[in-house]
């Protein structure tokens, strides 16, 4: 049984913030070279669509109590 309702904003949000600490450990670990302003198209592109999701997500769980609703 889930305690907590799933959030696929916040998963989306973890996924391109760990993208982006797998880069620049690849550029630390000397296994690429990765230029500096690489990471922040990256960081600022997966925060929008994070939002993006979280937003339609909402929308879809409002739209679902709304369905439940008598009258």
């Amino acid at each position: 049984m889930l305690r907590h309702r799933f959030q696929p904003g916040r998963l989306v949000a973890g996924f391109f913030l760990m993208l982006a600490g797998v880069v620049y450990a690849g550029d630390a670990g000397a296994l690429w070279e990765t230029p500096w302003f690489v990471i922040i198209p990256l960081v600022v592109g997966g925060l929008c669509l994070a939002g993006a999701v979280g937003v339609v997500a909402r929308a879809a769980r409002r739209d679902d109590t709304r369905a439940d609703l008598p009258g």
